[in-house]
């Protein structure tokens, strides 16, 4: 994937935004006549951003200015296909924990091997199925 090769690059303390500005060696006011807005509106911005209150919108205007471009993407954790396998198995136990418990209750408690071999049947059933009653 791509976006794998972006995990761990963390965002400047100062904001991408004013990051960047600084290391251009541009100033608020110089950024602010591109924006076309106040040098407090920049100040607003780049607060903004590293408060994560920033709308995409104005970040995309803001990268504009600073002749930079923004990339939006949810990167995931790790690949879809495995979060689809531990989101069965996730769902898988927690199933057959309300049964186990029931049985358990009964006297009818189903050994270790057992319960992995129930736990794999499940978990393959829910994978062969829609993807949408994994959630």
């Amino acid at each position: 994937m791509p976006w794998q090769s972006i995990r761990g690059v963390a965002r400047p303390h100062l904001g991408w935004a004013k990051a960047i500005r600084q290391g251009l060696g541009m100033t608020a006011a110089a950024l602010a006549k591109r924006l076309g807005i106040s040098q407090a509106g920049v100040a607003k911005l780049e607060k903004a951003e590293i408060e994560d209150r920033i709308t995409l919108a104005s970040l995309r205007k803001l990268a504009d200015a600073l002749n930079c471009e923004v990339h939006y993407a949810l990167v995931p954790r790790e690949p879809i296909e495995a979060m689809i396998k531990h989101r069965a198995y996730d769902l898988a136990r927690e199933k057959l924990a309300t049964v186990s418990h029931s049985m358990a209750l009964e006297g009818q408690q189903v050994d270790h091997p057992n319960q992995e071999k129930q736990l794999e049947f499940l978990a393959q059933e829910l994978l062969a199925g829609p993807r949408r009653d994994l959630w």
